[in-house]
């Protein structure tokens, strides 16, 4: 896919000819926003036809169809997305924790007490949870939400929740400050299509098996509906290692703030299948860290565990 990028400044007048120019260059001629253009064709032949508009940005050739997630010049290299106080993709260090799943009220206010102890920024819990076997504990629903807005009343934390079904869509946005998609949903693209009509932020995983170009693909349903406060997450990939539970893939954190400027989480809890590997392994991408384009999802499942503890020293990241 060709990507092009026109100034702010490009009046409607400057656009119409752009497109004239290049309408028969490619195929499949799209206009996203007034400043965004894609199509297939070959690079240089369209660069050769728009050499002389002043209002034409970039024109970049992509390894998929992602033109919306895309790094482009004259795009910012990072647009922040807000969750409560804390600017996830800006200069601050930001982390989120909390039980995977809400199992009654005790349980959550205990846990939600430990996270704003530990200095957290967010409270991640989930109401609805999708389960492998159909026999396993599913989640409370809807009075898990109700549980989840009184830990917020109570901790001041913004709550992160996953939606499992695009029938709890509505309820969910209403309920909750950023709504997480979560693996196993990376592609349900009706659930995708519904999130991105939301304003509400979205978490989106990145599936056991799914490539980055895959995410990012998935990315583009949230980004097309109109929701542009999305979150990429890299939790795990399935591969044939068998001695912990996901392989947390690194490396994909700086291809990832390569490709996009959309923010780039760690979620080192499901990787590691075992409390005493999470911190190691929140550590490991420190590198990418002080860029200020990652943070932390880690579960936390006592409120008094090693993990909450050491959230604070993480801190010293902010500086």
């Amino acid at each position: 896919m060709i990507v092009i990028m026109l100034s702010e400044a490009c009046t409607p007048a400057d656009r119409r000819r752009v497109i004239d120019l290049v309408q028969f260059a490619g195929s499949g001629l799209r206009v996203h926003t007034p400043e965004l253009l894609s199509l297939s064709g070959d690079r240089d032949e369209i660069r050769a036809l728009l050499s002389d508009e002043p209002c034409v940005l970039d024109i970049a050739k992509l390894p998929a169809a992602y033109p919306r997630s895309a790094r482009l010049r004259g795009r910012p290299d990072r647009t922040p997305v807000s969750l409560g106080a804390a600017s996830i993709g800006g200069p601050d260090f930001t982390v989120i924790a909390g039980p995977c799943s809400v199992e009654n009220r005790s349980q959550l206010l205990t846990i939600a007490g430990a996270v704003r102890a530990a200095d957290a920024d967010a409270l991640r819990a989930g109401a609805f949870k999708p389960r492998t076997s159909p026999y396993s504990f599913h989640g409370l629903g809807a009075p898990g939400l109700r549980l989840l807005a009184e830990a917020r009343e109570v901790t001041g934390l913004p709550v992160v929740s996953e939606c499992v079904d695009v029938r709890d869509i509505e309820i969910m946005a209403s309920a909750v400050d950023m709504i997480q998609i979560g693996a196993r949903n990376m592609q349900n693209y009706t659930l995708l299509r519904e999130a991105g009509r939301t304003r509400v932020p979205v978490l989106l995983k990145r599936g056991l098996s799914a490539t980055l170009d895959e995410l990012l693909l998935a990315c583009e349903y949230l980004l097309d509906g109109g929701n542009e406060q999305v979150v990429l997450c890299e939790r795990g990939i399935r591969t044939f290692e068998t001695s912990y539970r996901f392989t947390l893939d690194v490396a994909a954190v700086p291809v990832l703030q390569e490709r996009t400027h959309l923010p780039v989480i760690v979620d080192p809890s499901h990787a590691a299948g075992a409390r005493g590997r999470v911190v190691p392994l929140a550590l490991a991408p420190r590198p990418s860290v002080r860029t200020g384009s990652s943070w932390r999802v880690t579960t936390i499942r006592r409120p008094r565990c090693a993990t909450a503890r050491r959230l604070c020293p993480w801190r010293s990241c902010r500086r």
